[in-house]
This record gives C-alpha cells, sequence and structure tokens, in this order.
C-alpha cells in the first residue's frame, strides 16, 4: 500500500497526463469496464464476471467512439487480465489508452517522446508537498534526448536473440526469446521504439504497404521494460474477421472458451478509414518515476494489502 507522498506522487502523475492530452485538444472518455464480448486474443487470459467479462483493454469501445465521429480521445481506466503476477505485472492494473483519427504509429512514437519529457520537468499544483515529478526533473538512470532509438524486430532479433526471427515464429518461442534475450537490452540509457513485428503477432494492427509480412506495430521499453504497446490500426473488417476466427482457434485449441466474436465493433470499423491506438501502463510508468523494481509497489494497494 503506497504511504500519503506515494499517494500524492502517484495523483500527480495522473493530473500531468491529464493535462498533456488536454492541452493538445483530447477528449477524455470512458467506456464500460464490464462487458458481453472482448477482443479475442490468445496471448490474453479474460476474468469472467457474471455471465460477461471485465475488459482486458478499453480498446474494443474507444475504436467506436471513433467511429462515431470522434477524433483524438484518451482514457485512464482499470484492465484485468487473469494469471498475470510477478515483479511487472497484476491481474488488475491501470491502462492509458489514446487514439488518433487520420494517424499512424509514427504519430504515436512522437507522441511517446513528448509526453514522457513534458513528466519528466512537470509540476502539478495544488497538491501537499508538491515537487517535480521526479526528484531532480528526470526518470531515475534514463536519458530522454529526441529521438530516441528505434529498432526493428528483425533488427533486434538479429543482434541479441540465439536464434532467428523466422525460426522463433515457425517454433513458437517468438515471447519467450523476446523476454529472456531481447527485452533485457531495450531502452537502456534511452528508451527503444521496438517496430514492424510479424504478423503473426498482432491481432489489430495494419500491415505494413511494403511489405504483408510486417505490421505497423511498436513496443515501447525503457529500462529492459515494456511500457507501451502501439500500432496503425487495422480498419479492414473482412481482414480483422479472418484473424478474430484465426485467433479463436488457437483460444479453443488451447481447451479455453473463447468470448466470441465482437460483431458490433466490426460493424463500426468500416467508419473508420485510418487511426492509430496505443495502450501505456500507467503503474510501471509510475515504478520509473519512483525507481520502484516491483509494481505492488507502484499501486494504491496491491493484492497482499488485503
Amino acid at each position: 500500500m503506497l504511504d500519503r507522498k506515494g499517494l500524492h506522487r502517484r495523483a500527480a502523475l495522473f493530473a500531468s497526463v491529464r493535462r498533456f492530452f488536454r492541452t493538445r485538444g483530447f477528449l477524455e472518455v470512458d467506456t464500460p469496464i464490464r462487458q458481453p464480448v472482448i477482443i479475442p486474443e490468445s496471448n490474453i487470459h479474460p476474468l469472467a464476471a457474471e455471465g460477461q467479462y471485465l475488459q482486458t483493454s478499453p480498446e474494443l469501445c474507444m475504436k467506436r467512439i471513433l467511429a462515431a465521429g470522434c477524433d483524438n480521445i484518451f482514457q485512464i481506466c482499470p484492465c484485468f487480465r487473469k494469471e498475470e503476477r510477478g515483479r511487472r505485472h497484476l491481474e488488475e492494473f491501470t491502462m492509458l489508452e489514446w487514439y488518433r483519427r487520420d494517424a499512424d504509429y509514427l504519430q504515436l512514437m512522437r507522441d511517446c517522446e513528448e509526453l514522457l519529457v513534458e513528466i519528466a520537468g512537470s509540476t502539478v499544483p495544488g497538491f501537499p508537498d508538491t515537487e517535480k515529478l521526479p526528484e531532480g526533473g528526470t526518470f531515475p538512470g534514463l536519458e530522454l534526448t529526441v529521438p530516441w532509438e528505434r529498432l526493428t524486430v528483425q533488427e533486434a532479433f538479429s543482434r541479441y536473440s540465439p536464434l532467428p526471427l523466422d525460426r522463433c515464429i515457425a517454433e513458437d518461442c517468438f515471447d519467450e526469446m523476446l523476454v529472456e534475450h531481447v527485452e533485457p537490452n531495450l531502452g537502456r540509457p534511452v528508451p527503444t521504439f521496438l517496430h514492424d513485428y510479424p504478423v503473426e503477432m498482432a491481432t489489430l494492427a495494419k500491415c505494413r504497404a511494403d511489405d504483408p509480412t510486417r505490421v505497423e506495430r511498436f513496443e515501447l521499453y525503457v529500462n529492459g521494460m515494456e511500457l507501451a504497446n502501439g500500432f496503425s490500426e487495422l480498419t479492414d473488417a473482412d481482414e480483422q474477421r479472418r484473424r478474430f476466427i484465426h485467433e479463436i482457434g488457437i483460444i479453443e485449441g488451447s481447451g479455453r472458451l473463447p468470448a466470441g466474436i465482437p460483431e458490433r465493433f466490426l460493424a463500426d470499423l468500416a467508419r473508420i478509414e485510418a487511426a492509430a491506438g496505443i495502450a501505456l501502463g500507467m503503474d510501471r510508468l509510475f515504478m520509473l518515476l519512483t525507481g520502484e523494481k516491483d509494481i505492488s509497489r507502484a499501486v494504491s494497494f496491491a493484492p497482499g494489502d488485503f
């Protein structure tokens, strides 16, 4: 459980993030936490809630808000993923997501650079013991001078993985090699954008026009830790349906019951010509600000506090 100072600093971080987006014309939205259907993703296990599901991400509903005519939107909300517990994972965590209409993943990379730089030097009036976020005006052990490092997944696996990328995909050990051999080398001392993922690793991302085997997706790494996942949105409803069916097949093959296909989402997708969206872990961002190594010490209440 956070102490008084920790609670004030966390509140100041949230206020600073909200100020960043509001001054750039983003609309703050809120969406249902409990939903009858969620996006089928084989690598994510949802938590059931009285015949429905606790959201693993607000992505589905936020894209439908884009389809309703909004341009740039953001949200800070709780998300839930079953069986996620470790130094950097909790089953309940806080997510920041934002979406831009008529944008791509390159714009989201620029957003990330501007967001962290602004947070590092910001002060938030109105809180007791107001201080810079964080102390000294920077993230401990991190250099924020832009532009940050950009590294394709192919380049990263060639540099750090004991197995080549294509073999990792064929042998279904991509995540294992990424976590054990690639991630620890990323984002030190400058943040790294790991980008252009294989199409097999991105259910909702748009393929590159010059290479259909790669998608316009990136993950932001800081001090060896993934902080954000963003991409140019796939807006072809037929292709999205094919990818969902593929994911459902994997889910069923593992003995789990899929949540089904979000039909209203697919129907709304046709009204979004081009967009980009990103999810950033607020608890992990607070870890970076405070120098904490365990996410349970970066949230107001951790599971062991009850």
